[in-house]
């Protein structure tokens, strides 16, 4: 006898991975193959949305035999997936008109200077609760538009379609036959109302966006379709979707007001719940939708850094001056305290700074500095970064307790404890670590009854593991002092 399971989506950054769920929300196979990074000019990353594509359904294929061998069968797909990365395609033939443009990419810094010193930035932050930046995908869409030869002309006319990551998905998924998203892929696009829930049409105005791009938007747990049986020797209901961060809260259980997670990944996401209420930050953190179930809206403030775990793979790919992340960690424990601060800024400074045009630096080498203090320094950078997010948190009127960690960089031992010392608090390490995943498949198994509601999950015992904070008051404060000293030096003058 067969048992019933979720297999979730999980397209990120730097790799496209499925992962099925058991009703306990085990994990009973997984598959993942990893997405080349384009780097095509300074600040520029892009991505091949054929290779996003291919390398999903290839993970997919791989899980759900695997899925099928342990005896248990997929009644639903999660999706979950990178925010904020904009593509465009051909809604005759679904074929992309370019690369995508990924969430790191810089290359419209200018489009926002030249709209905030147009003195538009406090109505677009009032509506959708983000700054000008080019994180987001409003001006990436209209880059695009701009720049590849015919693109607005066919997007007047109804030819194109925009989408996220995982409207792009669904579309391919389905054969073309879903123009959809979800509230939290929405709330990132600089063009979506979270206060109304809907498109907001004075700003598509503003970036120049023809509406009839956009995707209809739908909750987070909601029918989206199911795959074309080509693809899969049968359909398979997709039913739920969430962008990574929010998945990884759900995951976490965060369905409190209050409840915090932080996410080390490609970068760090720091978000907490906020409940029914949009809290508008007094220091730069995004208010943001965390999950909208059954029409109803539940709100987040979020702090991001944008080069955590890819700080480690500069190290690994560009310095190479290691071959596996995991060699972090055991560097890190033999370097001892050497002054020496890693400002990942390769793309520019995420929240609270928001200065897409600082450029990291190292600062502190002396003539004994070598890789395990680089090392070292690569890894604290990522506790110093969260501390800021934290301490922006609090000033806006929050007050963490505790924080809740998942993502790959939860595995170093010696990170996790560095946090937990720099942020001073204790931090909860889950020791099943697949939690964005976990998301999306908590809100594709309501549907057909693998999991139950939030107020369910809540209630269910979670297996944690929790770091306690142990490193002197004086010591942290004078680490922090020199990190700071550090960011200074490579902010810009915008």
């Amino acid at each position: 006898m067969t048992r019933a399971a979720v297999l979730a989506i999980d397209q990120g950054t730097t790799s496209s991975r499925a992962l099925v769920f058991d009703a306990a929300g085990a994990v009973v196979c997984q598959a993942q193959h990893e997405l080349p990074q384009l780097y095509p000019a300074e600040g520029w990353v892009e991505h091949d949305p054929e290779a996003i594509w291919s390398t999903t359904v290839a993970v997919v294929r791989e899980a759900l035999q695997a899925a099928q061998v342990a005896g248990h069968e997929v009644t639903a797909i999660g999706i979950t997936n990178q925010r904020e990365t904009a593509l465009l395609w051909e809604r005759r033939t679904g074929a992309p008109i370019c690369n995508a443009i990924v969430w790191q990419d810089r290359r419209t810094a200018d489009q926002c200077a030249r709209l905030a010193s147009e003195g538009v930035e406090s109505e677009v932050t009032a509506r959708t609760g983000l700054l000008l930046d080019p994180y987001f995908s409003a001006t990436k869409i209209a880059w695009m538009l701009d720049n590849i030869s015919g693109a607005r002309r066919r997007a007047e006319a109804g030819d194109l379609a925009f989408g996220t990551v995982d409207t792009y998905l669904l579309w391919r998924l389905t054969g073309g036959k879903a123009h959809l998203t979800d509230a939290t892929n929405a709330s990132r696009t600089l063009l979506f109302d979270i206060h109304r829930g809907a498109w907001s049409e004075e700003l598509a105005r503003l970036f120049r966006v023809p509406a009839g791009l956009l995707p209809e938007v739908r909750d987070c747990a909601a029918t989206f379709g199911s795959t074309d049986p080509a693809l899969f020797g049968r359909a398979i209901p997709i039913l739920g979707v969430a962008g990574d961060q929010q998945a990884a809260a759900i995951g976490q259980h965060c369905f409190s007001a209050g409840e915090i997670k932080s996410t080390y990944g490609t970068g760090c996401f720091v978000l907490v719940n906020t409940g029914e209420r949009v809290v508008q930050s007094r220091n730069r953190l995004l208010s943001t939708i965390a999950y909208r179930m059954g029409g109803r809206t539940t709100y987040a403030l979020e702090g991001s850094i944008f080069s955590a775990g890819s700080t480690v793979q500069w190290l690994r790919d560009e310095l190479r001056v290691i071959t596996h992340a995991a060699q972090t960690e055991s560097l890190a424990r033999s370097a001892g305290a050497s002054g020496v601060y890693l400002v990942p800024a390769f793309t520019g400074l995420g929240a609270p700074h928001w200065d897409p045009d600082a450029r990291g630096a190292i600062l502190g080498l002396t003539r004994g500095s070598g890789i395990a203090a680089l090392a070292r320094a690569a890894l604290e950078s990522v506790c110093y970064q969260t501390h800021d997010l934290l301490e922006a948190m609090r000033r806006d009127g929050i007050e963490p307790t505790r924080l809740r960690v998942d993502g790959g960089m939860i595995a170093n031992d010696w990170l996790m404890q560095c946090l937990a010392d720099i942020v001073h608090l204790p931090v909860d390490r889950p020791l099943v670590a697949e939690t964005t995943a976990l998301g999306a498949a908590y809100l594709a198994g309501q549907g057909t009854g693998v999991f139950g509601s939030f107020e369910e999950l809540a209630a269910q015992p979670r297996s944690l593991e929790t770091l306690e904070p142990s490193m002197p008051a004086a010591e942290r404060d004078a680490l922090l002092a020199g990190w700071n000293a550090a960011v200074r030096r490579v902010l810009s003058d915008r």
